[in-house]
């Protein structure tokens, strides 16, 4: 295994904060916080360099709050300037981690995502139904008459998510994984300043949500889960989106197996555990809701409640517009994100009911 001994040079290197900033102003250009910092850019990059340089970097306190998506979430908000910090770690020890992270780990990675995560799960859907399975005693693939049940396709799906994952992340066993590769006291250091920033009820557990770092992290921490699905458990089809995960396979009993392995390792190793009331094994001709869809062999349907949810948001909208708090531009710039995700399923009417009711509210 290649280990990474002196990374932090580059990490703090004026390029790298410069790259960093231009990566955390993304979609945000307009902001007051962004143009502010921007105004002074060198100054401020070469403030951020000597606290790195220096190791006397600490973050500011960070901003607070709640969104409701349909749970409540609580979101910690970092300023502009630790974002860019963020970034720049991100920059440098990113590619290092990218290199082992499975195919079918699908968020917050370049040129994977929710859609991409969906089409896969497609795929694996019909190609777990087929009717030929491995059988690992003699190592041969036997073909077996296709079980039908009328046009229902055959097969399972082991859906599950982790509990409470961000409030359970162990800092401990993190750094543990990450030292593994970097081995750079320094980077190690501004680690544990960022993880140590974000206060909990347990000391040295959890990730704020909301910063990239955490998402970087996220999937650092599940890589050693997704290592042990495929390569212990030797499962070919699973998919995994931050800690929401899908093993499809046509034995019931062997994904009942699974998860209970699943649960221990987990357990044992990165102390986690199932969330026992979301993690069910579901026959694929129910259809298995994923991301917000409910996906069949042939076609996908929009989470009801996600359906609902875009009644509610159309109000806040209006409301928001009338206090002056939202121009009709941004409003139309936040619908037509949710148009093109619901466009993944066959929602043409619901999305033609939905124009037609933002331009009887805010006009054409």
């Amino acid at each position: 295994m290649k280990t990474y001994k002196n990374m932090y040079p580059e990490l703090c290197s004026y390029e790298n904060l410069e790259l960093a900033f231009r990566k955390a102003r993304t979609r945000k250009t307009q902001k007051e916080y962004v143009i502010g910092f921007g105004a002074d850019l060198e100054n401020n990059l070469m403030r951020l360099k000597a606290e790195l340089d220096g190791m006397t970097y600490l973050p500011a306190p960070q901003t607070i709050f709640a969104i409701r998506d349909p749970k409540t979430r609580r979101i910690s908000a970092s300023h502009f300037r630790d974002r860019v910090v963020h970034h720049a770690l991100c920059n440098a020890i990113e590619p290092v981690f990218e290199k082992r992270f499975i195919y079918d780990s699908y968020a917050n990675r370049k040129g994977k995502g929710t859609h991409a995560a969906i089409q896969r799960f497609e795929r694996f859907l019909r190609e777990a139904s087929q009717n030929e399975r491995l059988i690992t005693a003699n190592q041969k693939t036997v073909r077996f008459p296709q079980e039908v049940d009328g046009n229902c396709i055959v097969g399972y799906a082991l859906k599950a998510d982790i509990k409470h994952y961000f409030d359970s992340v162990d800092h401990q066993i993190l750094l543990e994984i990450i030292q593994r590769r970097v081995r750079d006291p320094r980077v190690l250091w501004l680690i544990k300043v960022i993880l140590g920033h974000h206060k909990t009820p347990l000391s040295g557990k959890g990730m704020p949500l909301g910063n990239l770092t955490s998402q970087f992290f996220a999937n650092v921490y599940l890589d050693e889960f997704d290592q042990f699905v495929k390569h212990t458990l030797k499962a070919r089809h699973y998919i995994r989106y931050v800690d929401d995960f899908v093993i499809l396979h046509r034995d019931k009993a062997l994904l009942e197996r699974w998860k209970d392995e699943i649960s221990v390792f987990l357990h044992g190793r990165l102390e986690l555990e199932l969330h026992h009331e979301k993690t069910n094994i579901i026959p694929l001709r129910h259809g298995v809701t994923f991301l917000g869809f409910r996906i069949f062999a042939k076609y996908r349907l929009l989470k009801k409640s996600n359906a609902r949810r875009i009644w509610k948001r159309l109000e806040r909208f209006r409301q928001r517009y009338e206090k002056g708090e939202m121009t009709r531009k941004e409003a139309v710039r936040s619908l037509e994100g949710w148009l093109t995700y619901a466009s993944f399923a066959d929602t043409y009417n619901l999305r033609r009911n939905v124009v037609s009711k933002f331009n009887e509210l805010f006009g054409r």
